[in-house]
């Protein structure tokens, strides 16, 4: 039976890599249950007016729950948006990690 929940966590990152696309390698992160709610952060002001932020977020350590604070990045390039993090939750059980990324605004 513990033979069978490994195979359900390995497909199950299977999937998570296969919708993420093989563009951004990534580790999977399999956490075994949902992330604490989401801190309410005071964004400071910007240090730059080509800076862009991005919200904290809860990591998985492999025993606990850890927050990451946000922070003020420079972005790759001109227009692009941030597209933040977030987990998601998988029919066998446990939350993935999706990874966040820049992508190019369209407008």
């Amino acid at each position: 039976m513990q033979y069978r929940s490994h195979l359900s966590t390995a497909l199950a990152a299977t999937a998570v890599l296969c919708t993420a696309g093989f563009a951004n390698a990534q580790t999977v992160v399999i956490a075994p249950d949902a992330p604490p709610p989401v801190r309410v952060e005071t964004i400071p002001a910007a240090p730059a007016t080509t800076m862009a932020w991005q919200a904290g977020h809860w990591n998985w350590s492999g025993s606990q729950w850890e927050w990451t604070p946000g922070q003020y990045v420079v972005p790759p390039q001109q227009m692009a948006v941030w597209d933040p993090g977030h987990w998601v939750q998988q029919p066998t059980g446990g939350y993935a990690w999706m990874e966040g990324h820049w992508h190019q605004n369209g407008g």
